[in-house]
Order: structure tokens, then sequence, then C-alpha cells
């Protein structure tokens, strides 16, 4: 259940993904919607993972590839519609390949991303990168970046509003970008004992 929900998540933003280039109003009311849903699924999953004793690498490593696809369609999305600058989501790409192939090094030495294996053994490294805070803040940042967004370019939105909601939203985007590249570091600074030659 915990695995198909994870799933399901990629689906909506696929859905939201193409209501976004309908450029009506009910459609992006209903891309909001669904990306609103598809984050909010984000908490459900590893809190079912836990109720029902489903936790594993197969759904850590589903969880991690959910949250990319998301945030890199989106970002690569408003980029596409001319949102954002396109270094907007080769930042957040280049940054999850990076930390997604140490992971996968990590991983085979029997680290995990986050939790009590976790491969984060400087403090600040872990509060940085793995903390509970720091995942659960930097979700709430790309996903106030990406509502205020789609809020700002809802067609027959006042214009004002419009200007004024695309403003936050795009110091929002900011944030979050400089957000994704402050978690990936810790990461690669620790890297280096995962590539010893025992």
């Amino acid at each position: 259940m915990a695995n198909f929900i994870t799933i399901f998540r990629i689906f909506l933003i696929f859905i939201s993904t193409f209501l976004l280039f309908q450029h009506t109003t009910f459609s992006y009311i209903l891309a909001l919607v669904f990306t609103i849903i598809a984050f909010a699924l984000d908490g459900v999953d590893g809190y079912v993972a836990r109720k029902f004793n489903e936790t594993s690498k197969l759904g850590a490593m589903l969880d991690i590839m959910s949250d990319r696809i998301a945030e890199n369609t989106l970002w690569v999305t408003f980029a596409v519609l001319g949102w954002v600058p396109i270094v907007f989501p080769l930042i957040s790409l280049t940054r999850g390949f990076i930390t997604d192939g140490i992971r996968s090094v990590a991983m085979e030495q029997g680290f995990s991303a986050f939790g009590e294996k976790s491969m984060q053994s400087d403090k600040i490294g872990y509060f940085i990168c793995s903390s509970k805070f720091s995942r659960i803040s930097y979700a709430v940042a790309k996903l106030v970046a990406f509502i205020l967004m789609i809020i700002a370019k809802t067609p027959g939105l006042d214009k004002d509003l419009a200007v004024f909601f695309y403003v936050i939203a795009y110091l929002g985007a900011i944030f979050a970008i400089l957000f994704c590249v402050l978690r990936g570091l810790p990461v690669v600074f620790e890297s280096k004992k995962f590539f010893v030659e025992k």
C-alpha cells in the first residue's frame, strides 16, 4: 500500500503538468489541487509503511525517486512555460544525479539516505540533509513555491494579484533551489568514505 501511494504521487504530478498546458482557469485549479495532494501524500506513504510494517529498501528508494520525479517535473514544466529560468531545473537535476549516485554506493554498503543507518555521520551534515526537520522544511519550501507559482499564472486572475503572487513565488523558488543545493552538500562532503578500497 505504501509503495502504491508513492507511485500514485508521480501520476498526480504528471496529470498536473498536463493540465498546466491547457491554459484554462479550471485546468489550473485542478493542477493546483493535484499538486497539493501529491505533496501531501509524501508524508502519508511513510506513515503507512511504518503503521503496517512495510518499511523496506525498495520503499525508501521509491520515496526518493518519486520526490525527484515530482519536483523535477514541475521545475522543467515551469521552465518550459517561461515561468522560471532553465537554470532552476538544471540545478535541481544535477544535484539529484550527484546525491543519488553517491547514495547508491552507500546503499551497497548497508547505509540509507535517512533513518537509523543514515550515511550522514557528521551531526551538522545529518541535520542539514537527513533530519526530519530539514526534510519537512524542504518539502514545504518546494510546495509553497510550486503552489504560489501556479496561482500566479492562473488564467483570469487579477493582474495585480498575479504580479504579487508571482514575486513571492519566484522568491520562494530561489529559496527552494538554494535549499536543494544546501541539502546536497553534506552528501558530497561525506562521500569519500564510501569510495575507499577495502
